[in-house]
């Protein structure tokens, strides 16, 4: 298991137990005060850090106002237990140490009298503590991939490298594991791998409204004037509009400070998801701005991160236009093999994507600083490119500052289609893998991005569990077994074989099959028997990917967690990403080949260090 350090003097684990919430008495550190059927005080008299909430995920929201010296300090959206707690949240309470804290709690329960709405189950639960247990207690939750500690998490946010520490900020709710309280939480590494998480949000609501997604950048030469070097931040303000804000940090991005002129950039209309970078062949700030319910991106200017000026927009009619267009990035990269670069535009949409729901489009193209012009195909056209073709890759951004040159990027590991229903609650959603893009021209003449797994992630290898060379295979399965946690390589070479087919399954007779079709030059991934399945119509499917291959061979990558199957095929030129969630780990790869036998040159498999 990889281990992620809290801030809240626990260790998380990996472990396969049921989730129990803390039974707490109704006496520890708090009283409480029922005015009413749907209204309630709860006051805090005992000392310690946290302040416990009991939550149910299938009740109501309820308005929690925290009252601080008589005074509104903020309110907060938390589905308290009615009939049963299934887990529970912590509400820190350091920040008002010495103050007098009470929670003016309105519910929407339908309650006859007080009598009966005293007998919900959160009421016996509240409880002040000096800890709070974050032990794992999710069969599904990733060894190797990043998770909150708890919560619901969704867009990664602010990512940036500096001193040596990747920083990856998330769309994060403190107070539950479905979308709501949305706020910045922040998981820092060294590795890419080991992720130490922050105790508490980086950046919270405030008057303006939830912090939704954005983008962070080093300011090396003072520019917006809160000091040389420091980490700004910029995000999308949102209550009853979406407006744009900053804050800053002069720790290196630890903590942060909200920028007292907020906000920044207003329109008349919806728009979100700031991403900004220096541009140094202008010696200026460039912003490029989803305009959400348009359908197009707009690309701003600034001096400053202060004054904004709209340049250019880019989009309307173009690429996939369903549902909403989101979380820009723009970047520039080498091709490979040549002196060329090219601009990429990173469009993330919901719904509306390759398979249903959310996923990741992006175009090719010149940036002159102000207006991007992307590329056409053979037809004249602008032709639509996905950068990954599972369910679960979305929100993918990149982080700013990257050590050598090299533009890597994280995605968030869910599909808005089921998100808030997949099976677990101590937590929701991982992110993706780290991955280094790249751009190369295909058989068609086209350049596309491909999506290598960081070099970093060569260390989570722990020994060789199977090696096997110029393997052929035929119509009889060949058989190997696979520990639960592992990554396999193997070049296929179909030769006279018609596809070739790789099956993982586990001994209830649950399986993921992945068939290479040599004819359509597709591989595709059928999830509709892995397992949990039935939490949402719209998980149960199959994902097909163009391999781009010129001569019919193959190489694959694979990379099997608890709850996840990521595919890099040919370095990265196609990849899959989608969930699964085996009632048992999935045990035995079997390898076959239908209208002849194909060869399997070089075939490894390594266990993943735990």
């Amino acid at each position: 298991m990889i281990r992620f350090k809290s801030g809240l003097g626990v260790v998380i684990a990996s472990g396969a137990l049921a989730l129990m919430p803390m039974q707490l008495s109704a006496t520890d550190g708090v009283e409480i005060d029922h005015l009413g059927v749907n209204n309630t005080l709860v006051r805090v008299t005992g000392e310690g850090k946290y302040l416990i909430l009991p939550v149910q995920e299938s009740n109501d929201e309820a308005a929690v106002n925290i009252i601080v010296d008589g005074k509104l300090d903020r309110t907060l959206s938390v589905r308290l237990a009615k009939s049963k707690v299934d887990y529970t949240v912590p509400l820190n309470l350091e920040r008002y140490a010495g103050k007098n804290v009470v929670l003016n709690i309105t519910t929407t329960q339908n309650r006859s009298t007080v009598r009966e709405a005293k007998e919900d189950a959160c009421w016996s639960n509240f409880a002040v503590t000096d800890t709070f247990d974050t032990t794992n207690r999710e069969k599904f939750r990733p060894a190797y991939h990043h998770t909150p500690l708890y919560g619901w998490m969704n867009d990664p946010n602010g990512m940036f490298y500096k001193d040596g520490v990747w920083h990856l900020a998330f769309q994060w709710n403190p107070y539950g594991s479905k979308w709501q309280n949305l706020s910045w939480g922040q998981s820092t590494s060294r590795d890419l791998i080991h992720w130490e998480t922050q105790p508490d949000a980086v950046i919270e609501p405030d008057g303006l409204g939830m912090i939704f997604s954005g983008s962070s950048a080093i300011d090396k030469a003072n520019s917006a004037g809160f000091g040389k070097d420091a980490v700004v931040a910029m995000y999308t303000s949102a209550a009853a509009s979406q407006i744009q804000s900053l804050a800053w940090s002069n720790d290196g991005g630890y903590t942060y400070n909200v920028y007292p002129g907020n906000p920044v950039l207003t329109l008349e209309s919806e728009a979100r998801d700031p991403n900004m970078f220096w541009n140094p062949e202008t010696k200026e700030w460039t912003l490029v701005l989803a305009h959400a319910l348009d359908h197009e991106m707009l690309i701003f200017t600034s001096p400053d991160m202060k004054e904004w000026t709209l340049q250019s927009s880019f989009g309307k009619g173009l690429g996939a236009q369903d549902g909403v267009w989101e979380c820009p990035d723009l970047f520039e990269l080498p091709v490979d093999g040549s002196d060329e670069k090219k601009w990429v535009l990173l469009c993330n949409l919901n719904p509306g994507g390759i398979f249903g729901g959310s996923a990741t489009q992006y175009f090719v193209g010149d940036f002159d600083g102000k207006t991007f012009t992307p590329d056409l195909d053979a037809d004249g056209k602008v032709p639509t490119k996905w950068l990954d073709y599972g369910k679960d890759h979305y929100a993918t951004v990149s982080f700013s500052d990257a050590p050598d040159g090299r533009r890597t990027v994280i995605g968030w590991m869910s599909n808005w289609q089921y998100a808030p229903e997949v099976p677990t609650m101590q937590y929701r959603s991982a992110n993706t893998l780290p991955r280094e893009m790249g751009l190369f021209r295909g058989d068609d003449g086209q350049l596309y991005v491909s999506s290598t797994p960081s070099p970093e992630l060569e260390a989570l290898r722990s020994k060789v569990f199977k090696s096997v060379g110029n393997m052929s295979a035929g119509s009889k399965p060949k058989k190997y077994a696979i520990p639960e946690l592992c990554e396999i390589l193997m070049t296929i070479d179909p030769a006279k074989a018609h596809s070739v087919s790789l099956e993982l399954s586990n001994a209830l007779g649950e399986h993921v099959d992945m068939v290479y079709d040599v004819k359509s030059g597709t591989l595709s991934f059928d999830r509709r028997h892995s397992g949990i399945v039935d939490f949402s119509q719209d998980f149960p499917a199959v994902t097909y990917a163009p391999v781009h291959s010129s001569d019919g061979k193959i190489s694959l990558r694979i990379f099997i967690d608890r709850s996840s199957i990521e595919v890099f095929g040919d370095n990265g030129r196609f990849v899959m990403t989608n969930l699964v969630f085996p009632n048992a780990p999935y045990s035995t790869l079997d390898i076959k080949a239908d209208g002849g036998n194909a060869k399997i040159p070089d075939f490894r498999i390594y266990t993943i260090n735990d």
